[in-house]
């Protein structure tokens, strides 16, 4: 196994997010919520650490026993166990990342990375601090290429060799089996977002609960009383149990930090939200979860935001189990001022979107659309925007939220380079990505996940649309034949497909309506009339020049010998680059002089923006939109699996090629600490952006 794509980033690119002068904006009570929020937050990183790997956690002890060991001279300790200097960069590097990811996998992209320094650079380090030497003698094994199985590098269904810790001490269980136990956990109510599976030596299925609490609460699960279930066919004589007190230390105090954070809530919204949080994260009741996501809704424009829980599936090979996620942020009102304009014009724009009011919601519940800028985000990776939460339900009948973060979106790295862009494009490029990236960004979780109808049969016999003279499908110009059932959901219905189509469908709505010269207007470009020539233009063309740019290097993310996608986001833009060159007339091509493909450029006609690509990407997104919506689960899947599929030597080794001798370090973020002092008062440690800077601030919140 050629184990060169997998080593460690060299360097990382460590960025701060800078929060201070938000921070310091707030009340004392308001500091001390936030605070309490954070430190839930990040007790749940062993948790996601637990998620990934199962040498994640050990690997983790390492770096923070070195740590503490040395106070953080690594050059001391280097030079104590005889270690040169190049090869200390490298184990620096990989602890970096390590802590950026929060595993051994990337959070963005879930490949394994492995470090460049020897295994014996490591071991010598560890040599030196006995608790040390303890946790690298129980990873020292799995940091590395695992013996030369290829399909361990990559997460997915252990059955098909592939690693995820969803399933933990289970290589055996197939994909089939984890469907069957799904199919009995929804039919008794049991949402998995806080589950694992573990298949035992018997062959039945125990399902983690993650609870503070090792038992049932004394009023019952959220499926009652009984706890144990047998399969039906072709499992049938198997069990299935529920067992809690999966993380049950993590819960204990992430529930008491959110109880903490209650006694200094702004209001009682926030005060009820906080007591349904704990009950949830106490008992393991994904019910009180949705609780605190609804009253999550209904705390309108707070002045510290928050969410917290097991929330995206992404990294689930089933789609179904949440990864734990806790995100702190103060509200930039300046920033906000844009969001709140564009969801004000949500009603005028989303008609233009190419599907009838039949496939859309009856009435645009305005959501609550705020510009964060974060203090605390615990997760494998922080994003730039976020619309949650994820349930359906209460999204169609209560409504969402839509969040931007700001400072994620500002964070930059000095001199990044930028491949694949042509140098007569690269400085209107590099002057109008952000812009091009806050419209996209805000358009997509707004526009793009706010948007959509589910056609269901919402009880026996009760539609939410006239079932008698059913609507028109636009694509095959008859009546309608699916839709989803009474408790069907589309991540149910989706599957794997589910997440990455999901996403595709947003970016497609932001390509779209990010052609729309008034929604342009509202953050601060052009004045509302069509001008390609003029700022508004160069922020449109920027954003597809950067949409084409993220479908070539998202196949970084695609593993040739599995033929599987690593990252769902980059999956859909790959589907959207291609449907920009299928847009004709020349509209967007890929340049190249050289056989190697090493002057590779992307050539996209700015003046045929509105004319050619618009219509091609309202062509695909109809389809993934119609699809979705009437639950054409065979339709759908044909049509992504065609778009997202990699063929041919051009491709698959020409560009993919050029796209790994050319990648760039994924950003990891440097997080300031909150800490409790006399007084009762909370002040924020900040920390150096450096390698060094990274470690310390993970040592210092003593999870």
């Amino acid at each position: 196994m050629d184990v060169s794509q997998y080593l460690a980033d060299s360097p990382p690119t460590v960025v701060p997010l800078v929060i201070k002068p938000h921070f310091e904006a707030l009340t004392n009570e308001q500091k001390l919520y936030a605070h309490h929020i954070s430190k839930a937050a990040f007790f749940g990183t062993r948790i996601i650490l637990r998620q990934v790997s199962p040498e994640s956690e050990p690997i983790y002890n390492l770096i923070i026993a070195l740590h503490k060991h040395c106070n953080g001279d690594w050059a001391s300790l280097a030079k104590d166990a005889g270690v040169g200097n190049d090869e200390l960069q490298h184990v620096l590097q990989y602890f970096t990342q390590f802590l950026g990811n929060l595993g051994n996998y990337k959070g963005f992209g879930d490949v394994k990375f492995i470090p460049r320094c020897s295994s014996q650079t490591i071991a010598a380090l560890a040599a030196k601090a006995s608790v040390a030497e303890k946790f690298y003698e129980q990873c020292k094994s799995a940091i590395y290429a695992d013996g030369g199985k290829p399909a361990l590098m990559h997460f997915g269904f252990p059955g098909q060799g592939h690693m995820s810790t969803y399933y933990p001490e289970s290589p055996n269980i197939t994909r089939e089996e984890i469907e069957k136990v799904g199919e009995l956990l929804g039919a008794k109510g049991i949402l998995p977002e806080n589950t694992r599976v573990r298949k035992t030596k018997a062959g039945d299925y125990e399902v983690l609960i993650a609870s503070a609490l090792s038992k049932p609460p004394p009023e019952g699960s959220d499926a009652g009383e009984v706890t144990t279930w047998e399969l039906s066919s072709p499992l049938e004589g198997k069990k299935v149990s529920l067992v809690f007190g999966d993380h049950q230390e993590e819960m204990a105090k992430i529930a008491l930090h959110m109880k903490k954070a209650g006694l200094h809530a702004a209001n009682d919204t926030q005060k009820m939200m906080m007591i349904a949080y704990a009950k949830s994260f106490g008992t393991g009741s994904l019910k009180a979860f949705k609780v605190s996501q609804k009253l999550w809704v209904k705390d309108q424009s707070p002045e510290v935001e928050s969410n917290i829980g097991f929330i995206e599936t992404y990294r689930d090979p089933a789609g179904i189990r949440g990864e734990w996620e806790g995100m702190v942020a103060m509200v930039n009102k300046e920033r906000t001022r844009a969001f709140q304009n564009l969801v004000e014009a949500a009603p005028a724009a989303i008609p233009k979107l190419p599907w009838s009011k039949d496939f859309e919601k009856d009435e645009f519940s305005a959501p609550d659309f705020t510009s964060l800028e974060v203090l605390s985000f615990a997760s494998s990776g922080v994003p730039a925007g976020i619309n949650i939460p994820n349930y359906d339900d209460i999204r169609q009948q209560i409504g969402f939220k839509n969040v931007s973060l700001g400072n994620v979106l500002g964070a930059k790295a000095p001199n990044e380079p930028i491949p694949f862009i042509r140098p007569e494009d690269l400085e209107l490029y590099q002057e109008n990505r952000d812009a091009a990236f806050e419209v996209q960004v805000g358009i997509h979780e707004l526009l793009g996940h706010g948007t959509g109808k589910l056609l269901q049969e919402t009880s026996p016999g009760v539609f939410n649309f006239d079932h008698k003279d059913r609507p028109v499908s636009p694509i095959t110009k008859k009546q309608i034949s699916t839709y989803y059932g009474p408790s069907q959901t589309y991540s149910t219905v989706f599957g794997p497909t589910a997440s990455s189509y999901e996403e595709c469908r947003a970016e497609c709505v932001a390509m779209a309506l990010s052609c729309d010269f008034s929604l342009l207007k509202i953050f601060g470009f052009g004045d509302g009339e069509i001008d390609m020539s003029g700022k508004a233009g160069d922020v449109l063309y920027a954003s597809y020049l950067s949409m084409a740019r993220a479908g070539v290097v998202a196949l970084e993310f695609w593993d040739p010998k599995s033929k599987k996608w690593g990252q769902i986001h980059m999956q859909a833009r790959y589907s959207i680059l291609k449907t920009f060159l299928g847009a004709g007339d020349s509209f967007c091509r890929l340049d190249s002089k050289q056989d190697d493909l090493s002057d590779l450029t992307i050539h996209l006609d700015r003046n045929k923006i509105l004319t050619h690509g618009r219509p091609a990407v309202e062509a695909y997104l109809q389809q993934l939109h119609i699809f979705k919506s009437t639950a054409d689960v065979k339709a759908g899947r044909e049509l992504y699996e065609r778009m997202t599929s990699v063929e041919g030597n051009f491709w698959a080794e020409k560009v993919r090629g050029q796209v790994l001798k050319k990648k760039t370090p994924r950003k990891v973020f440097v997080m300031a600490n909150t800490v409790e002092v006399a007084g009762g008062k909370v002040e924020l440690k900040e920390y150096e952006s450096s390698m060094e800077g990274m470690i310390r601030s993970w040592a210092e919140r003593e999870v």
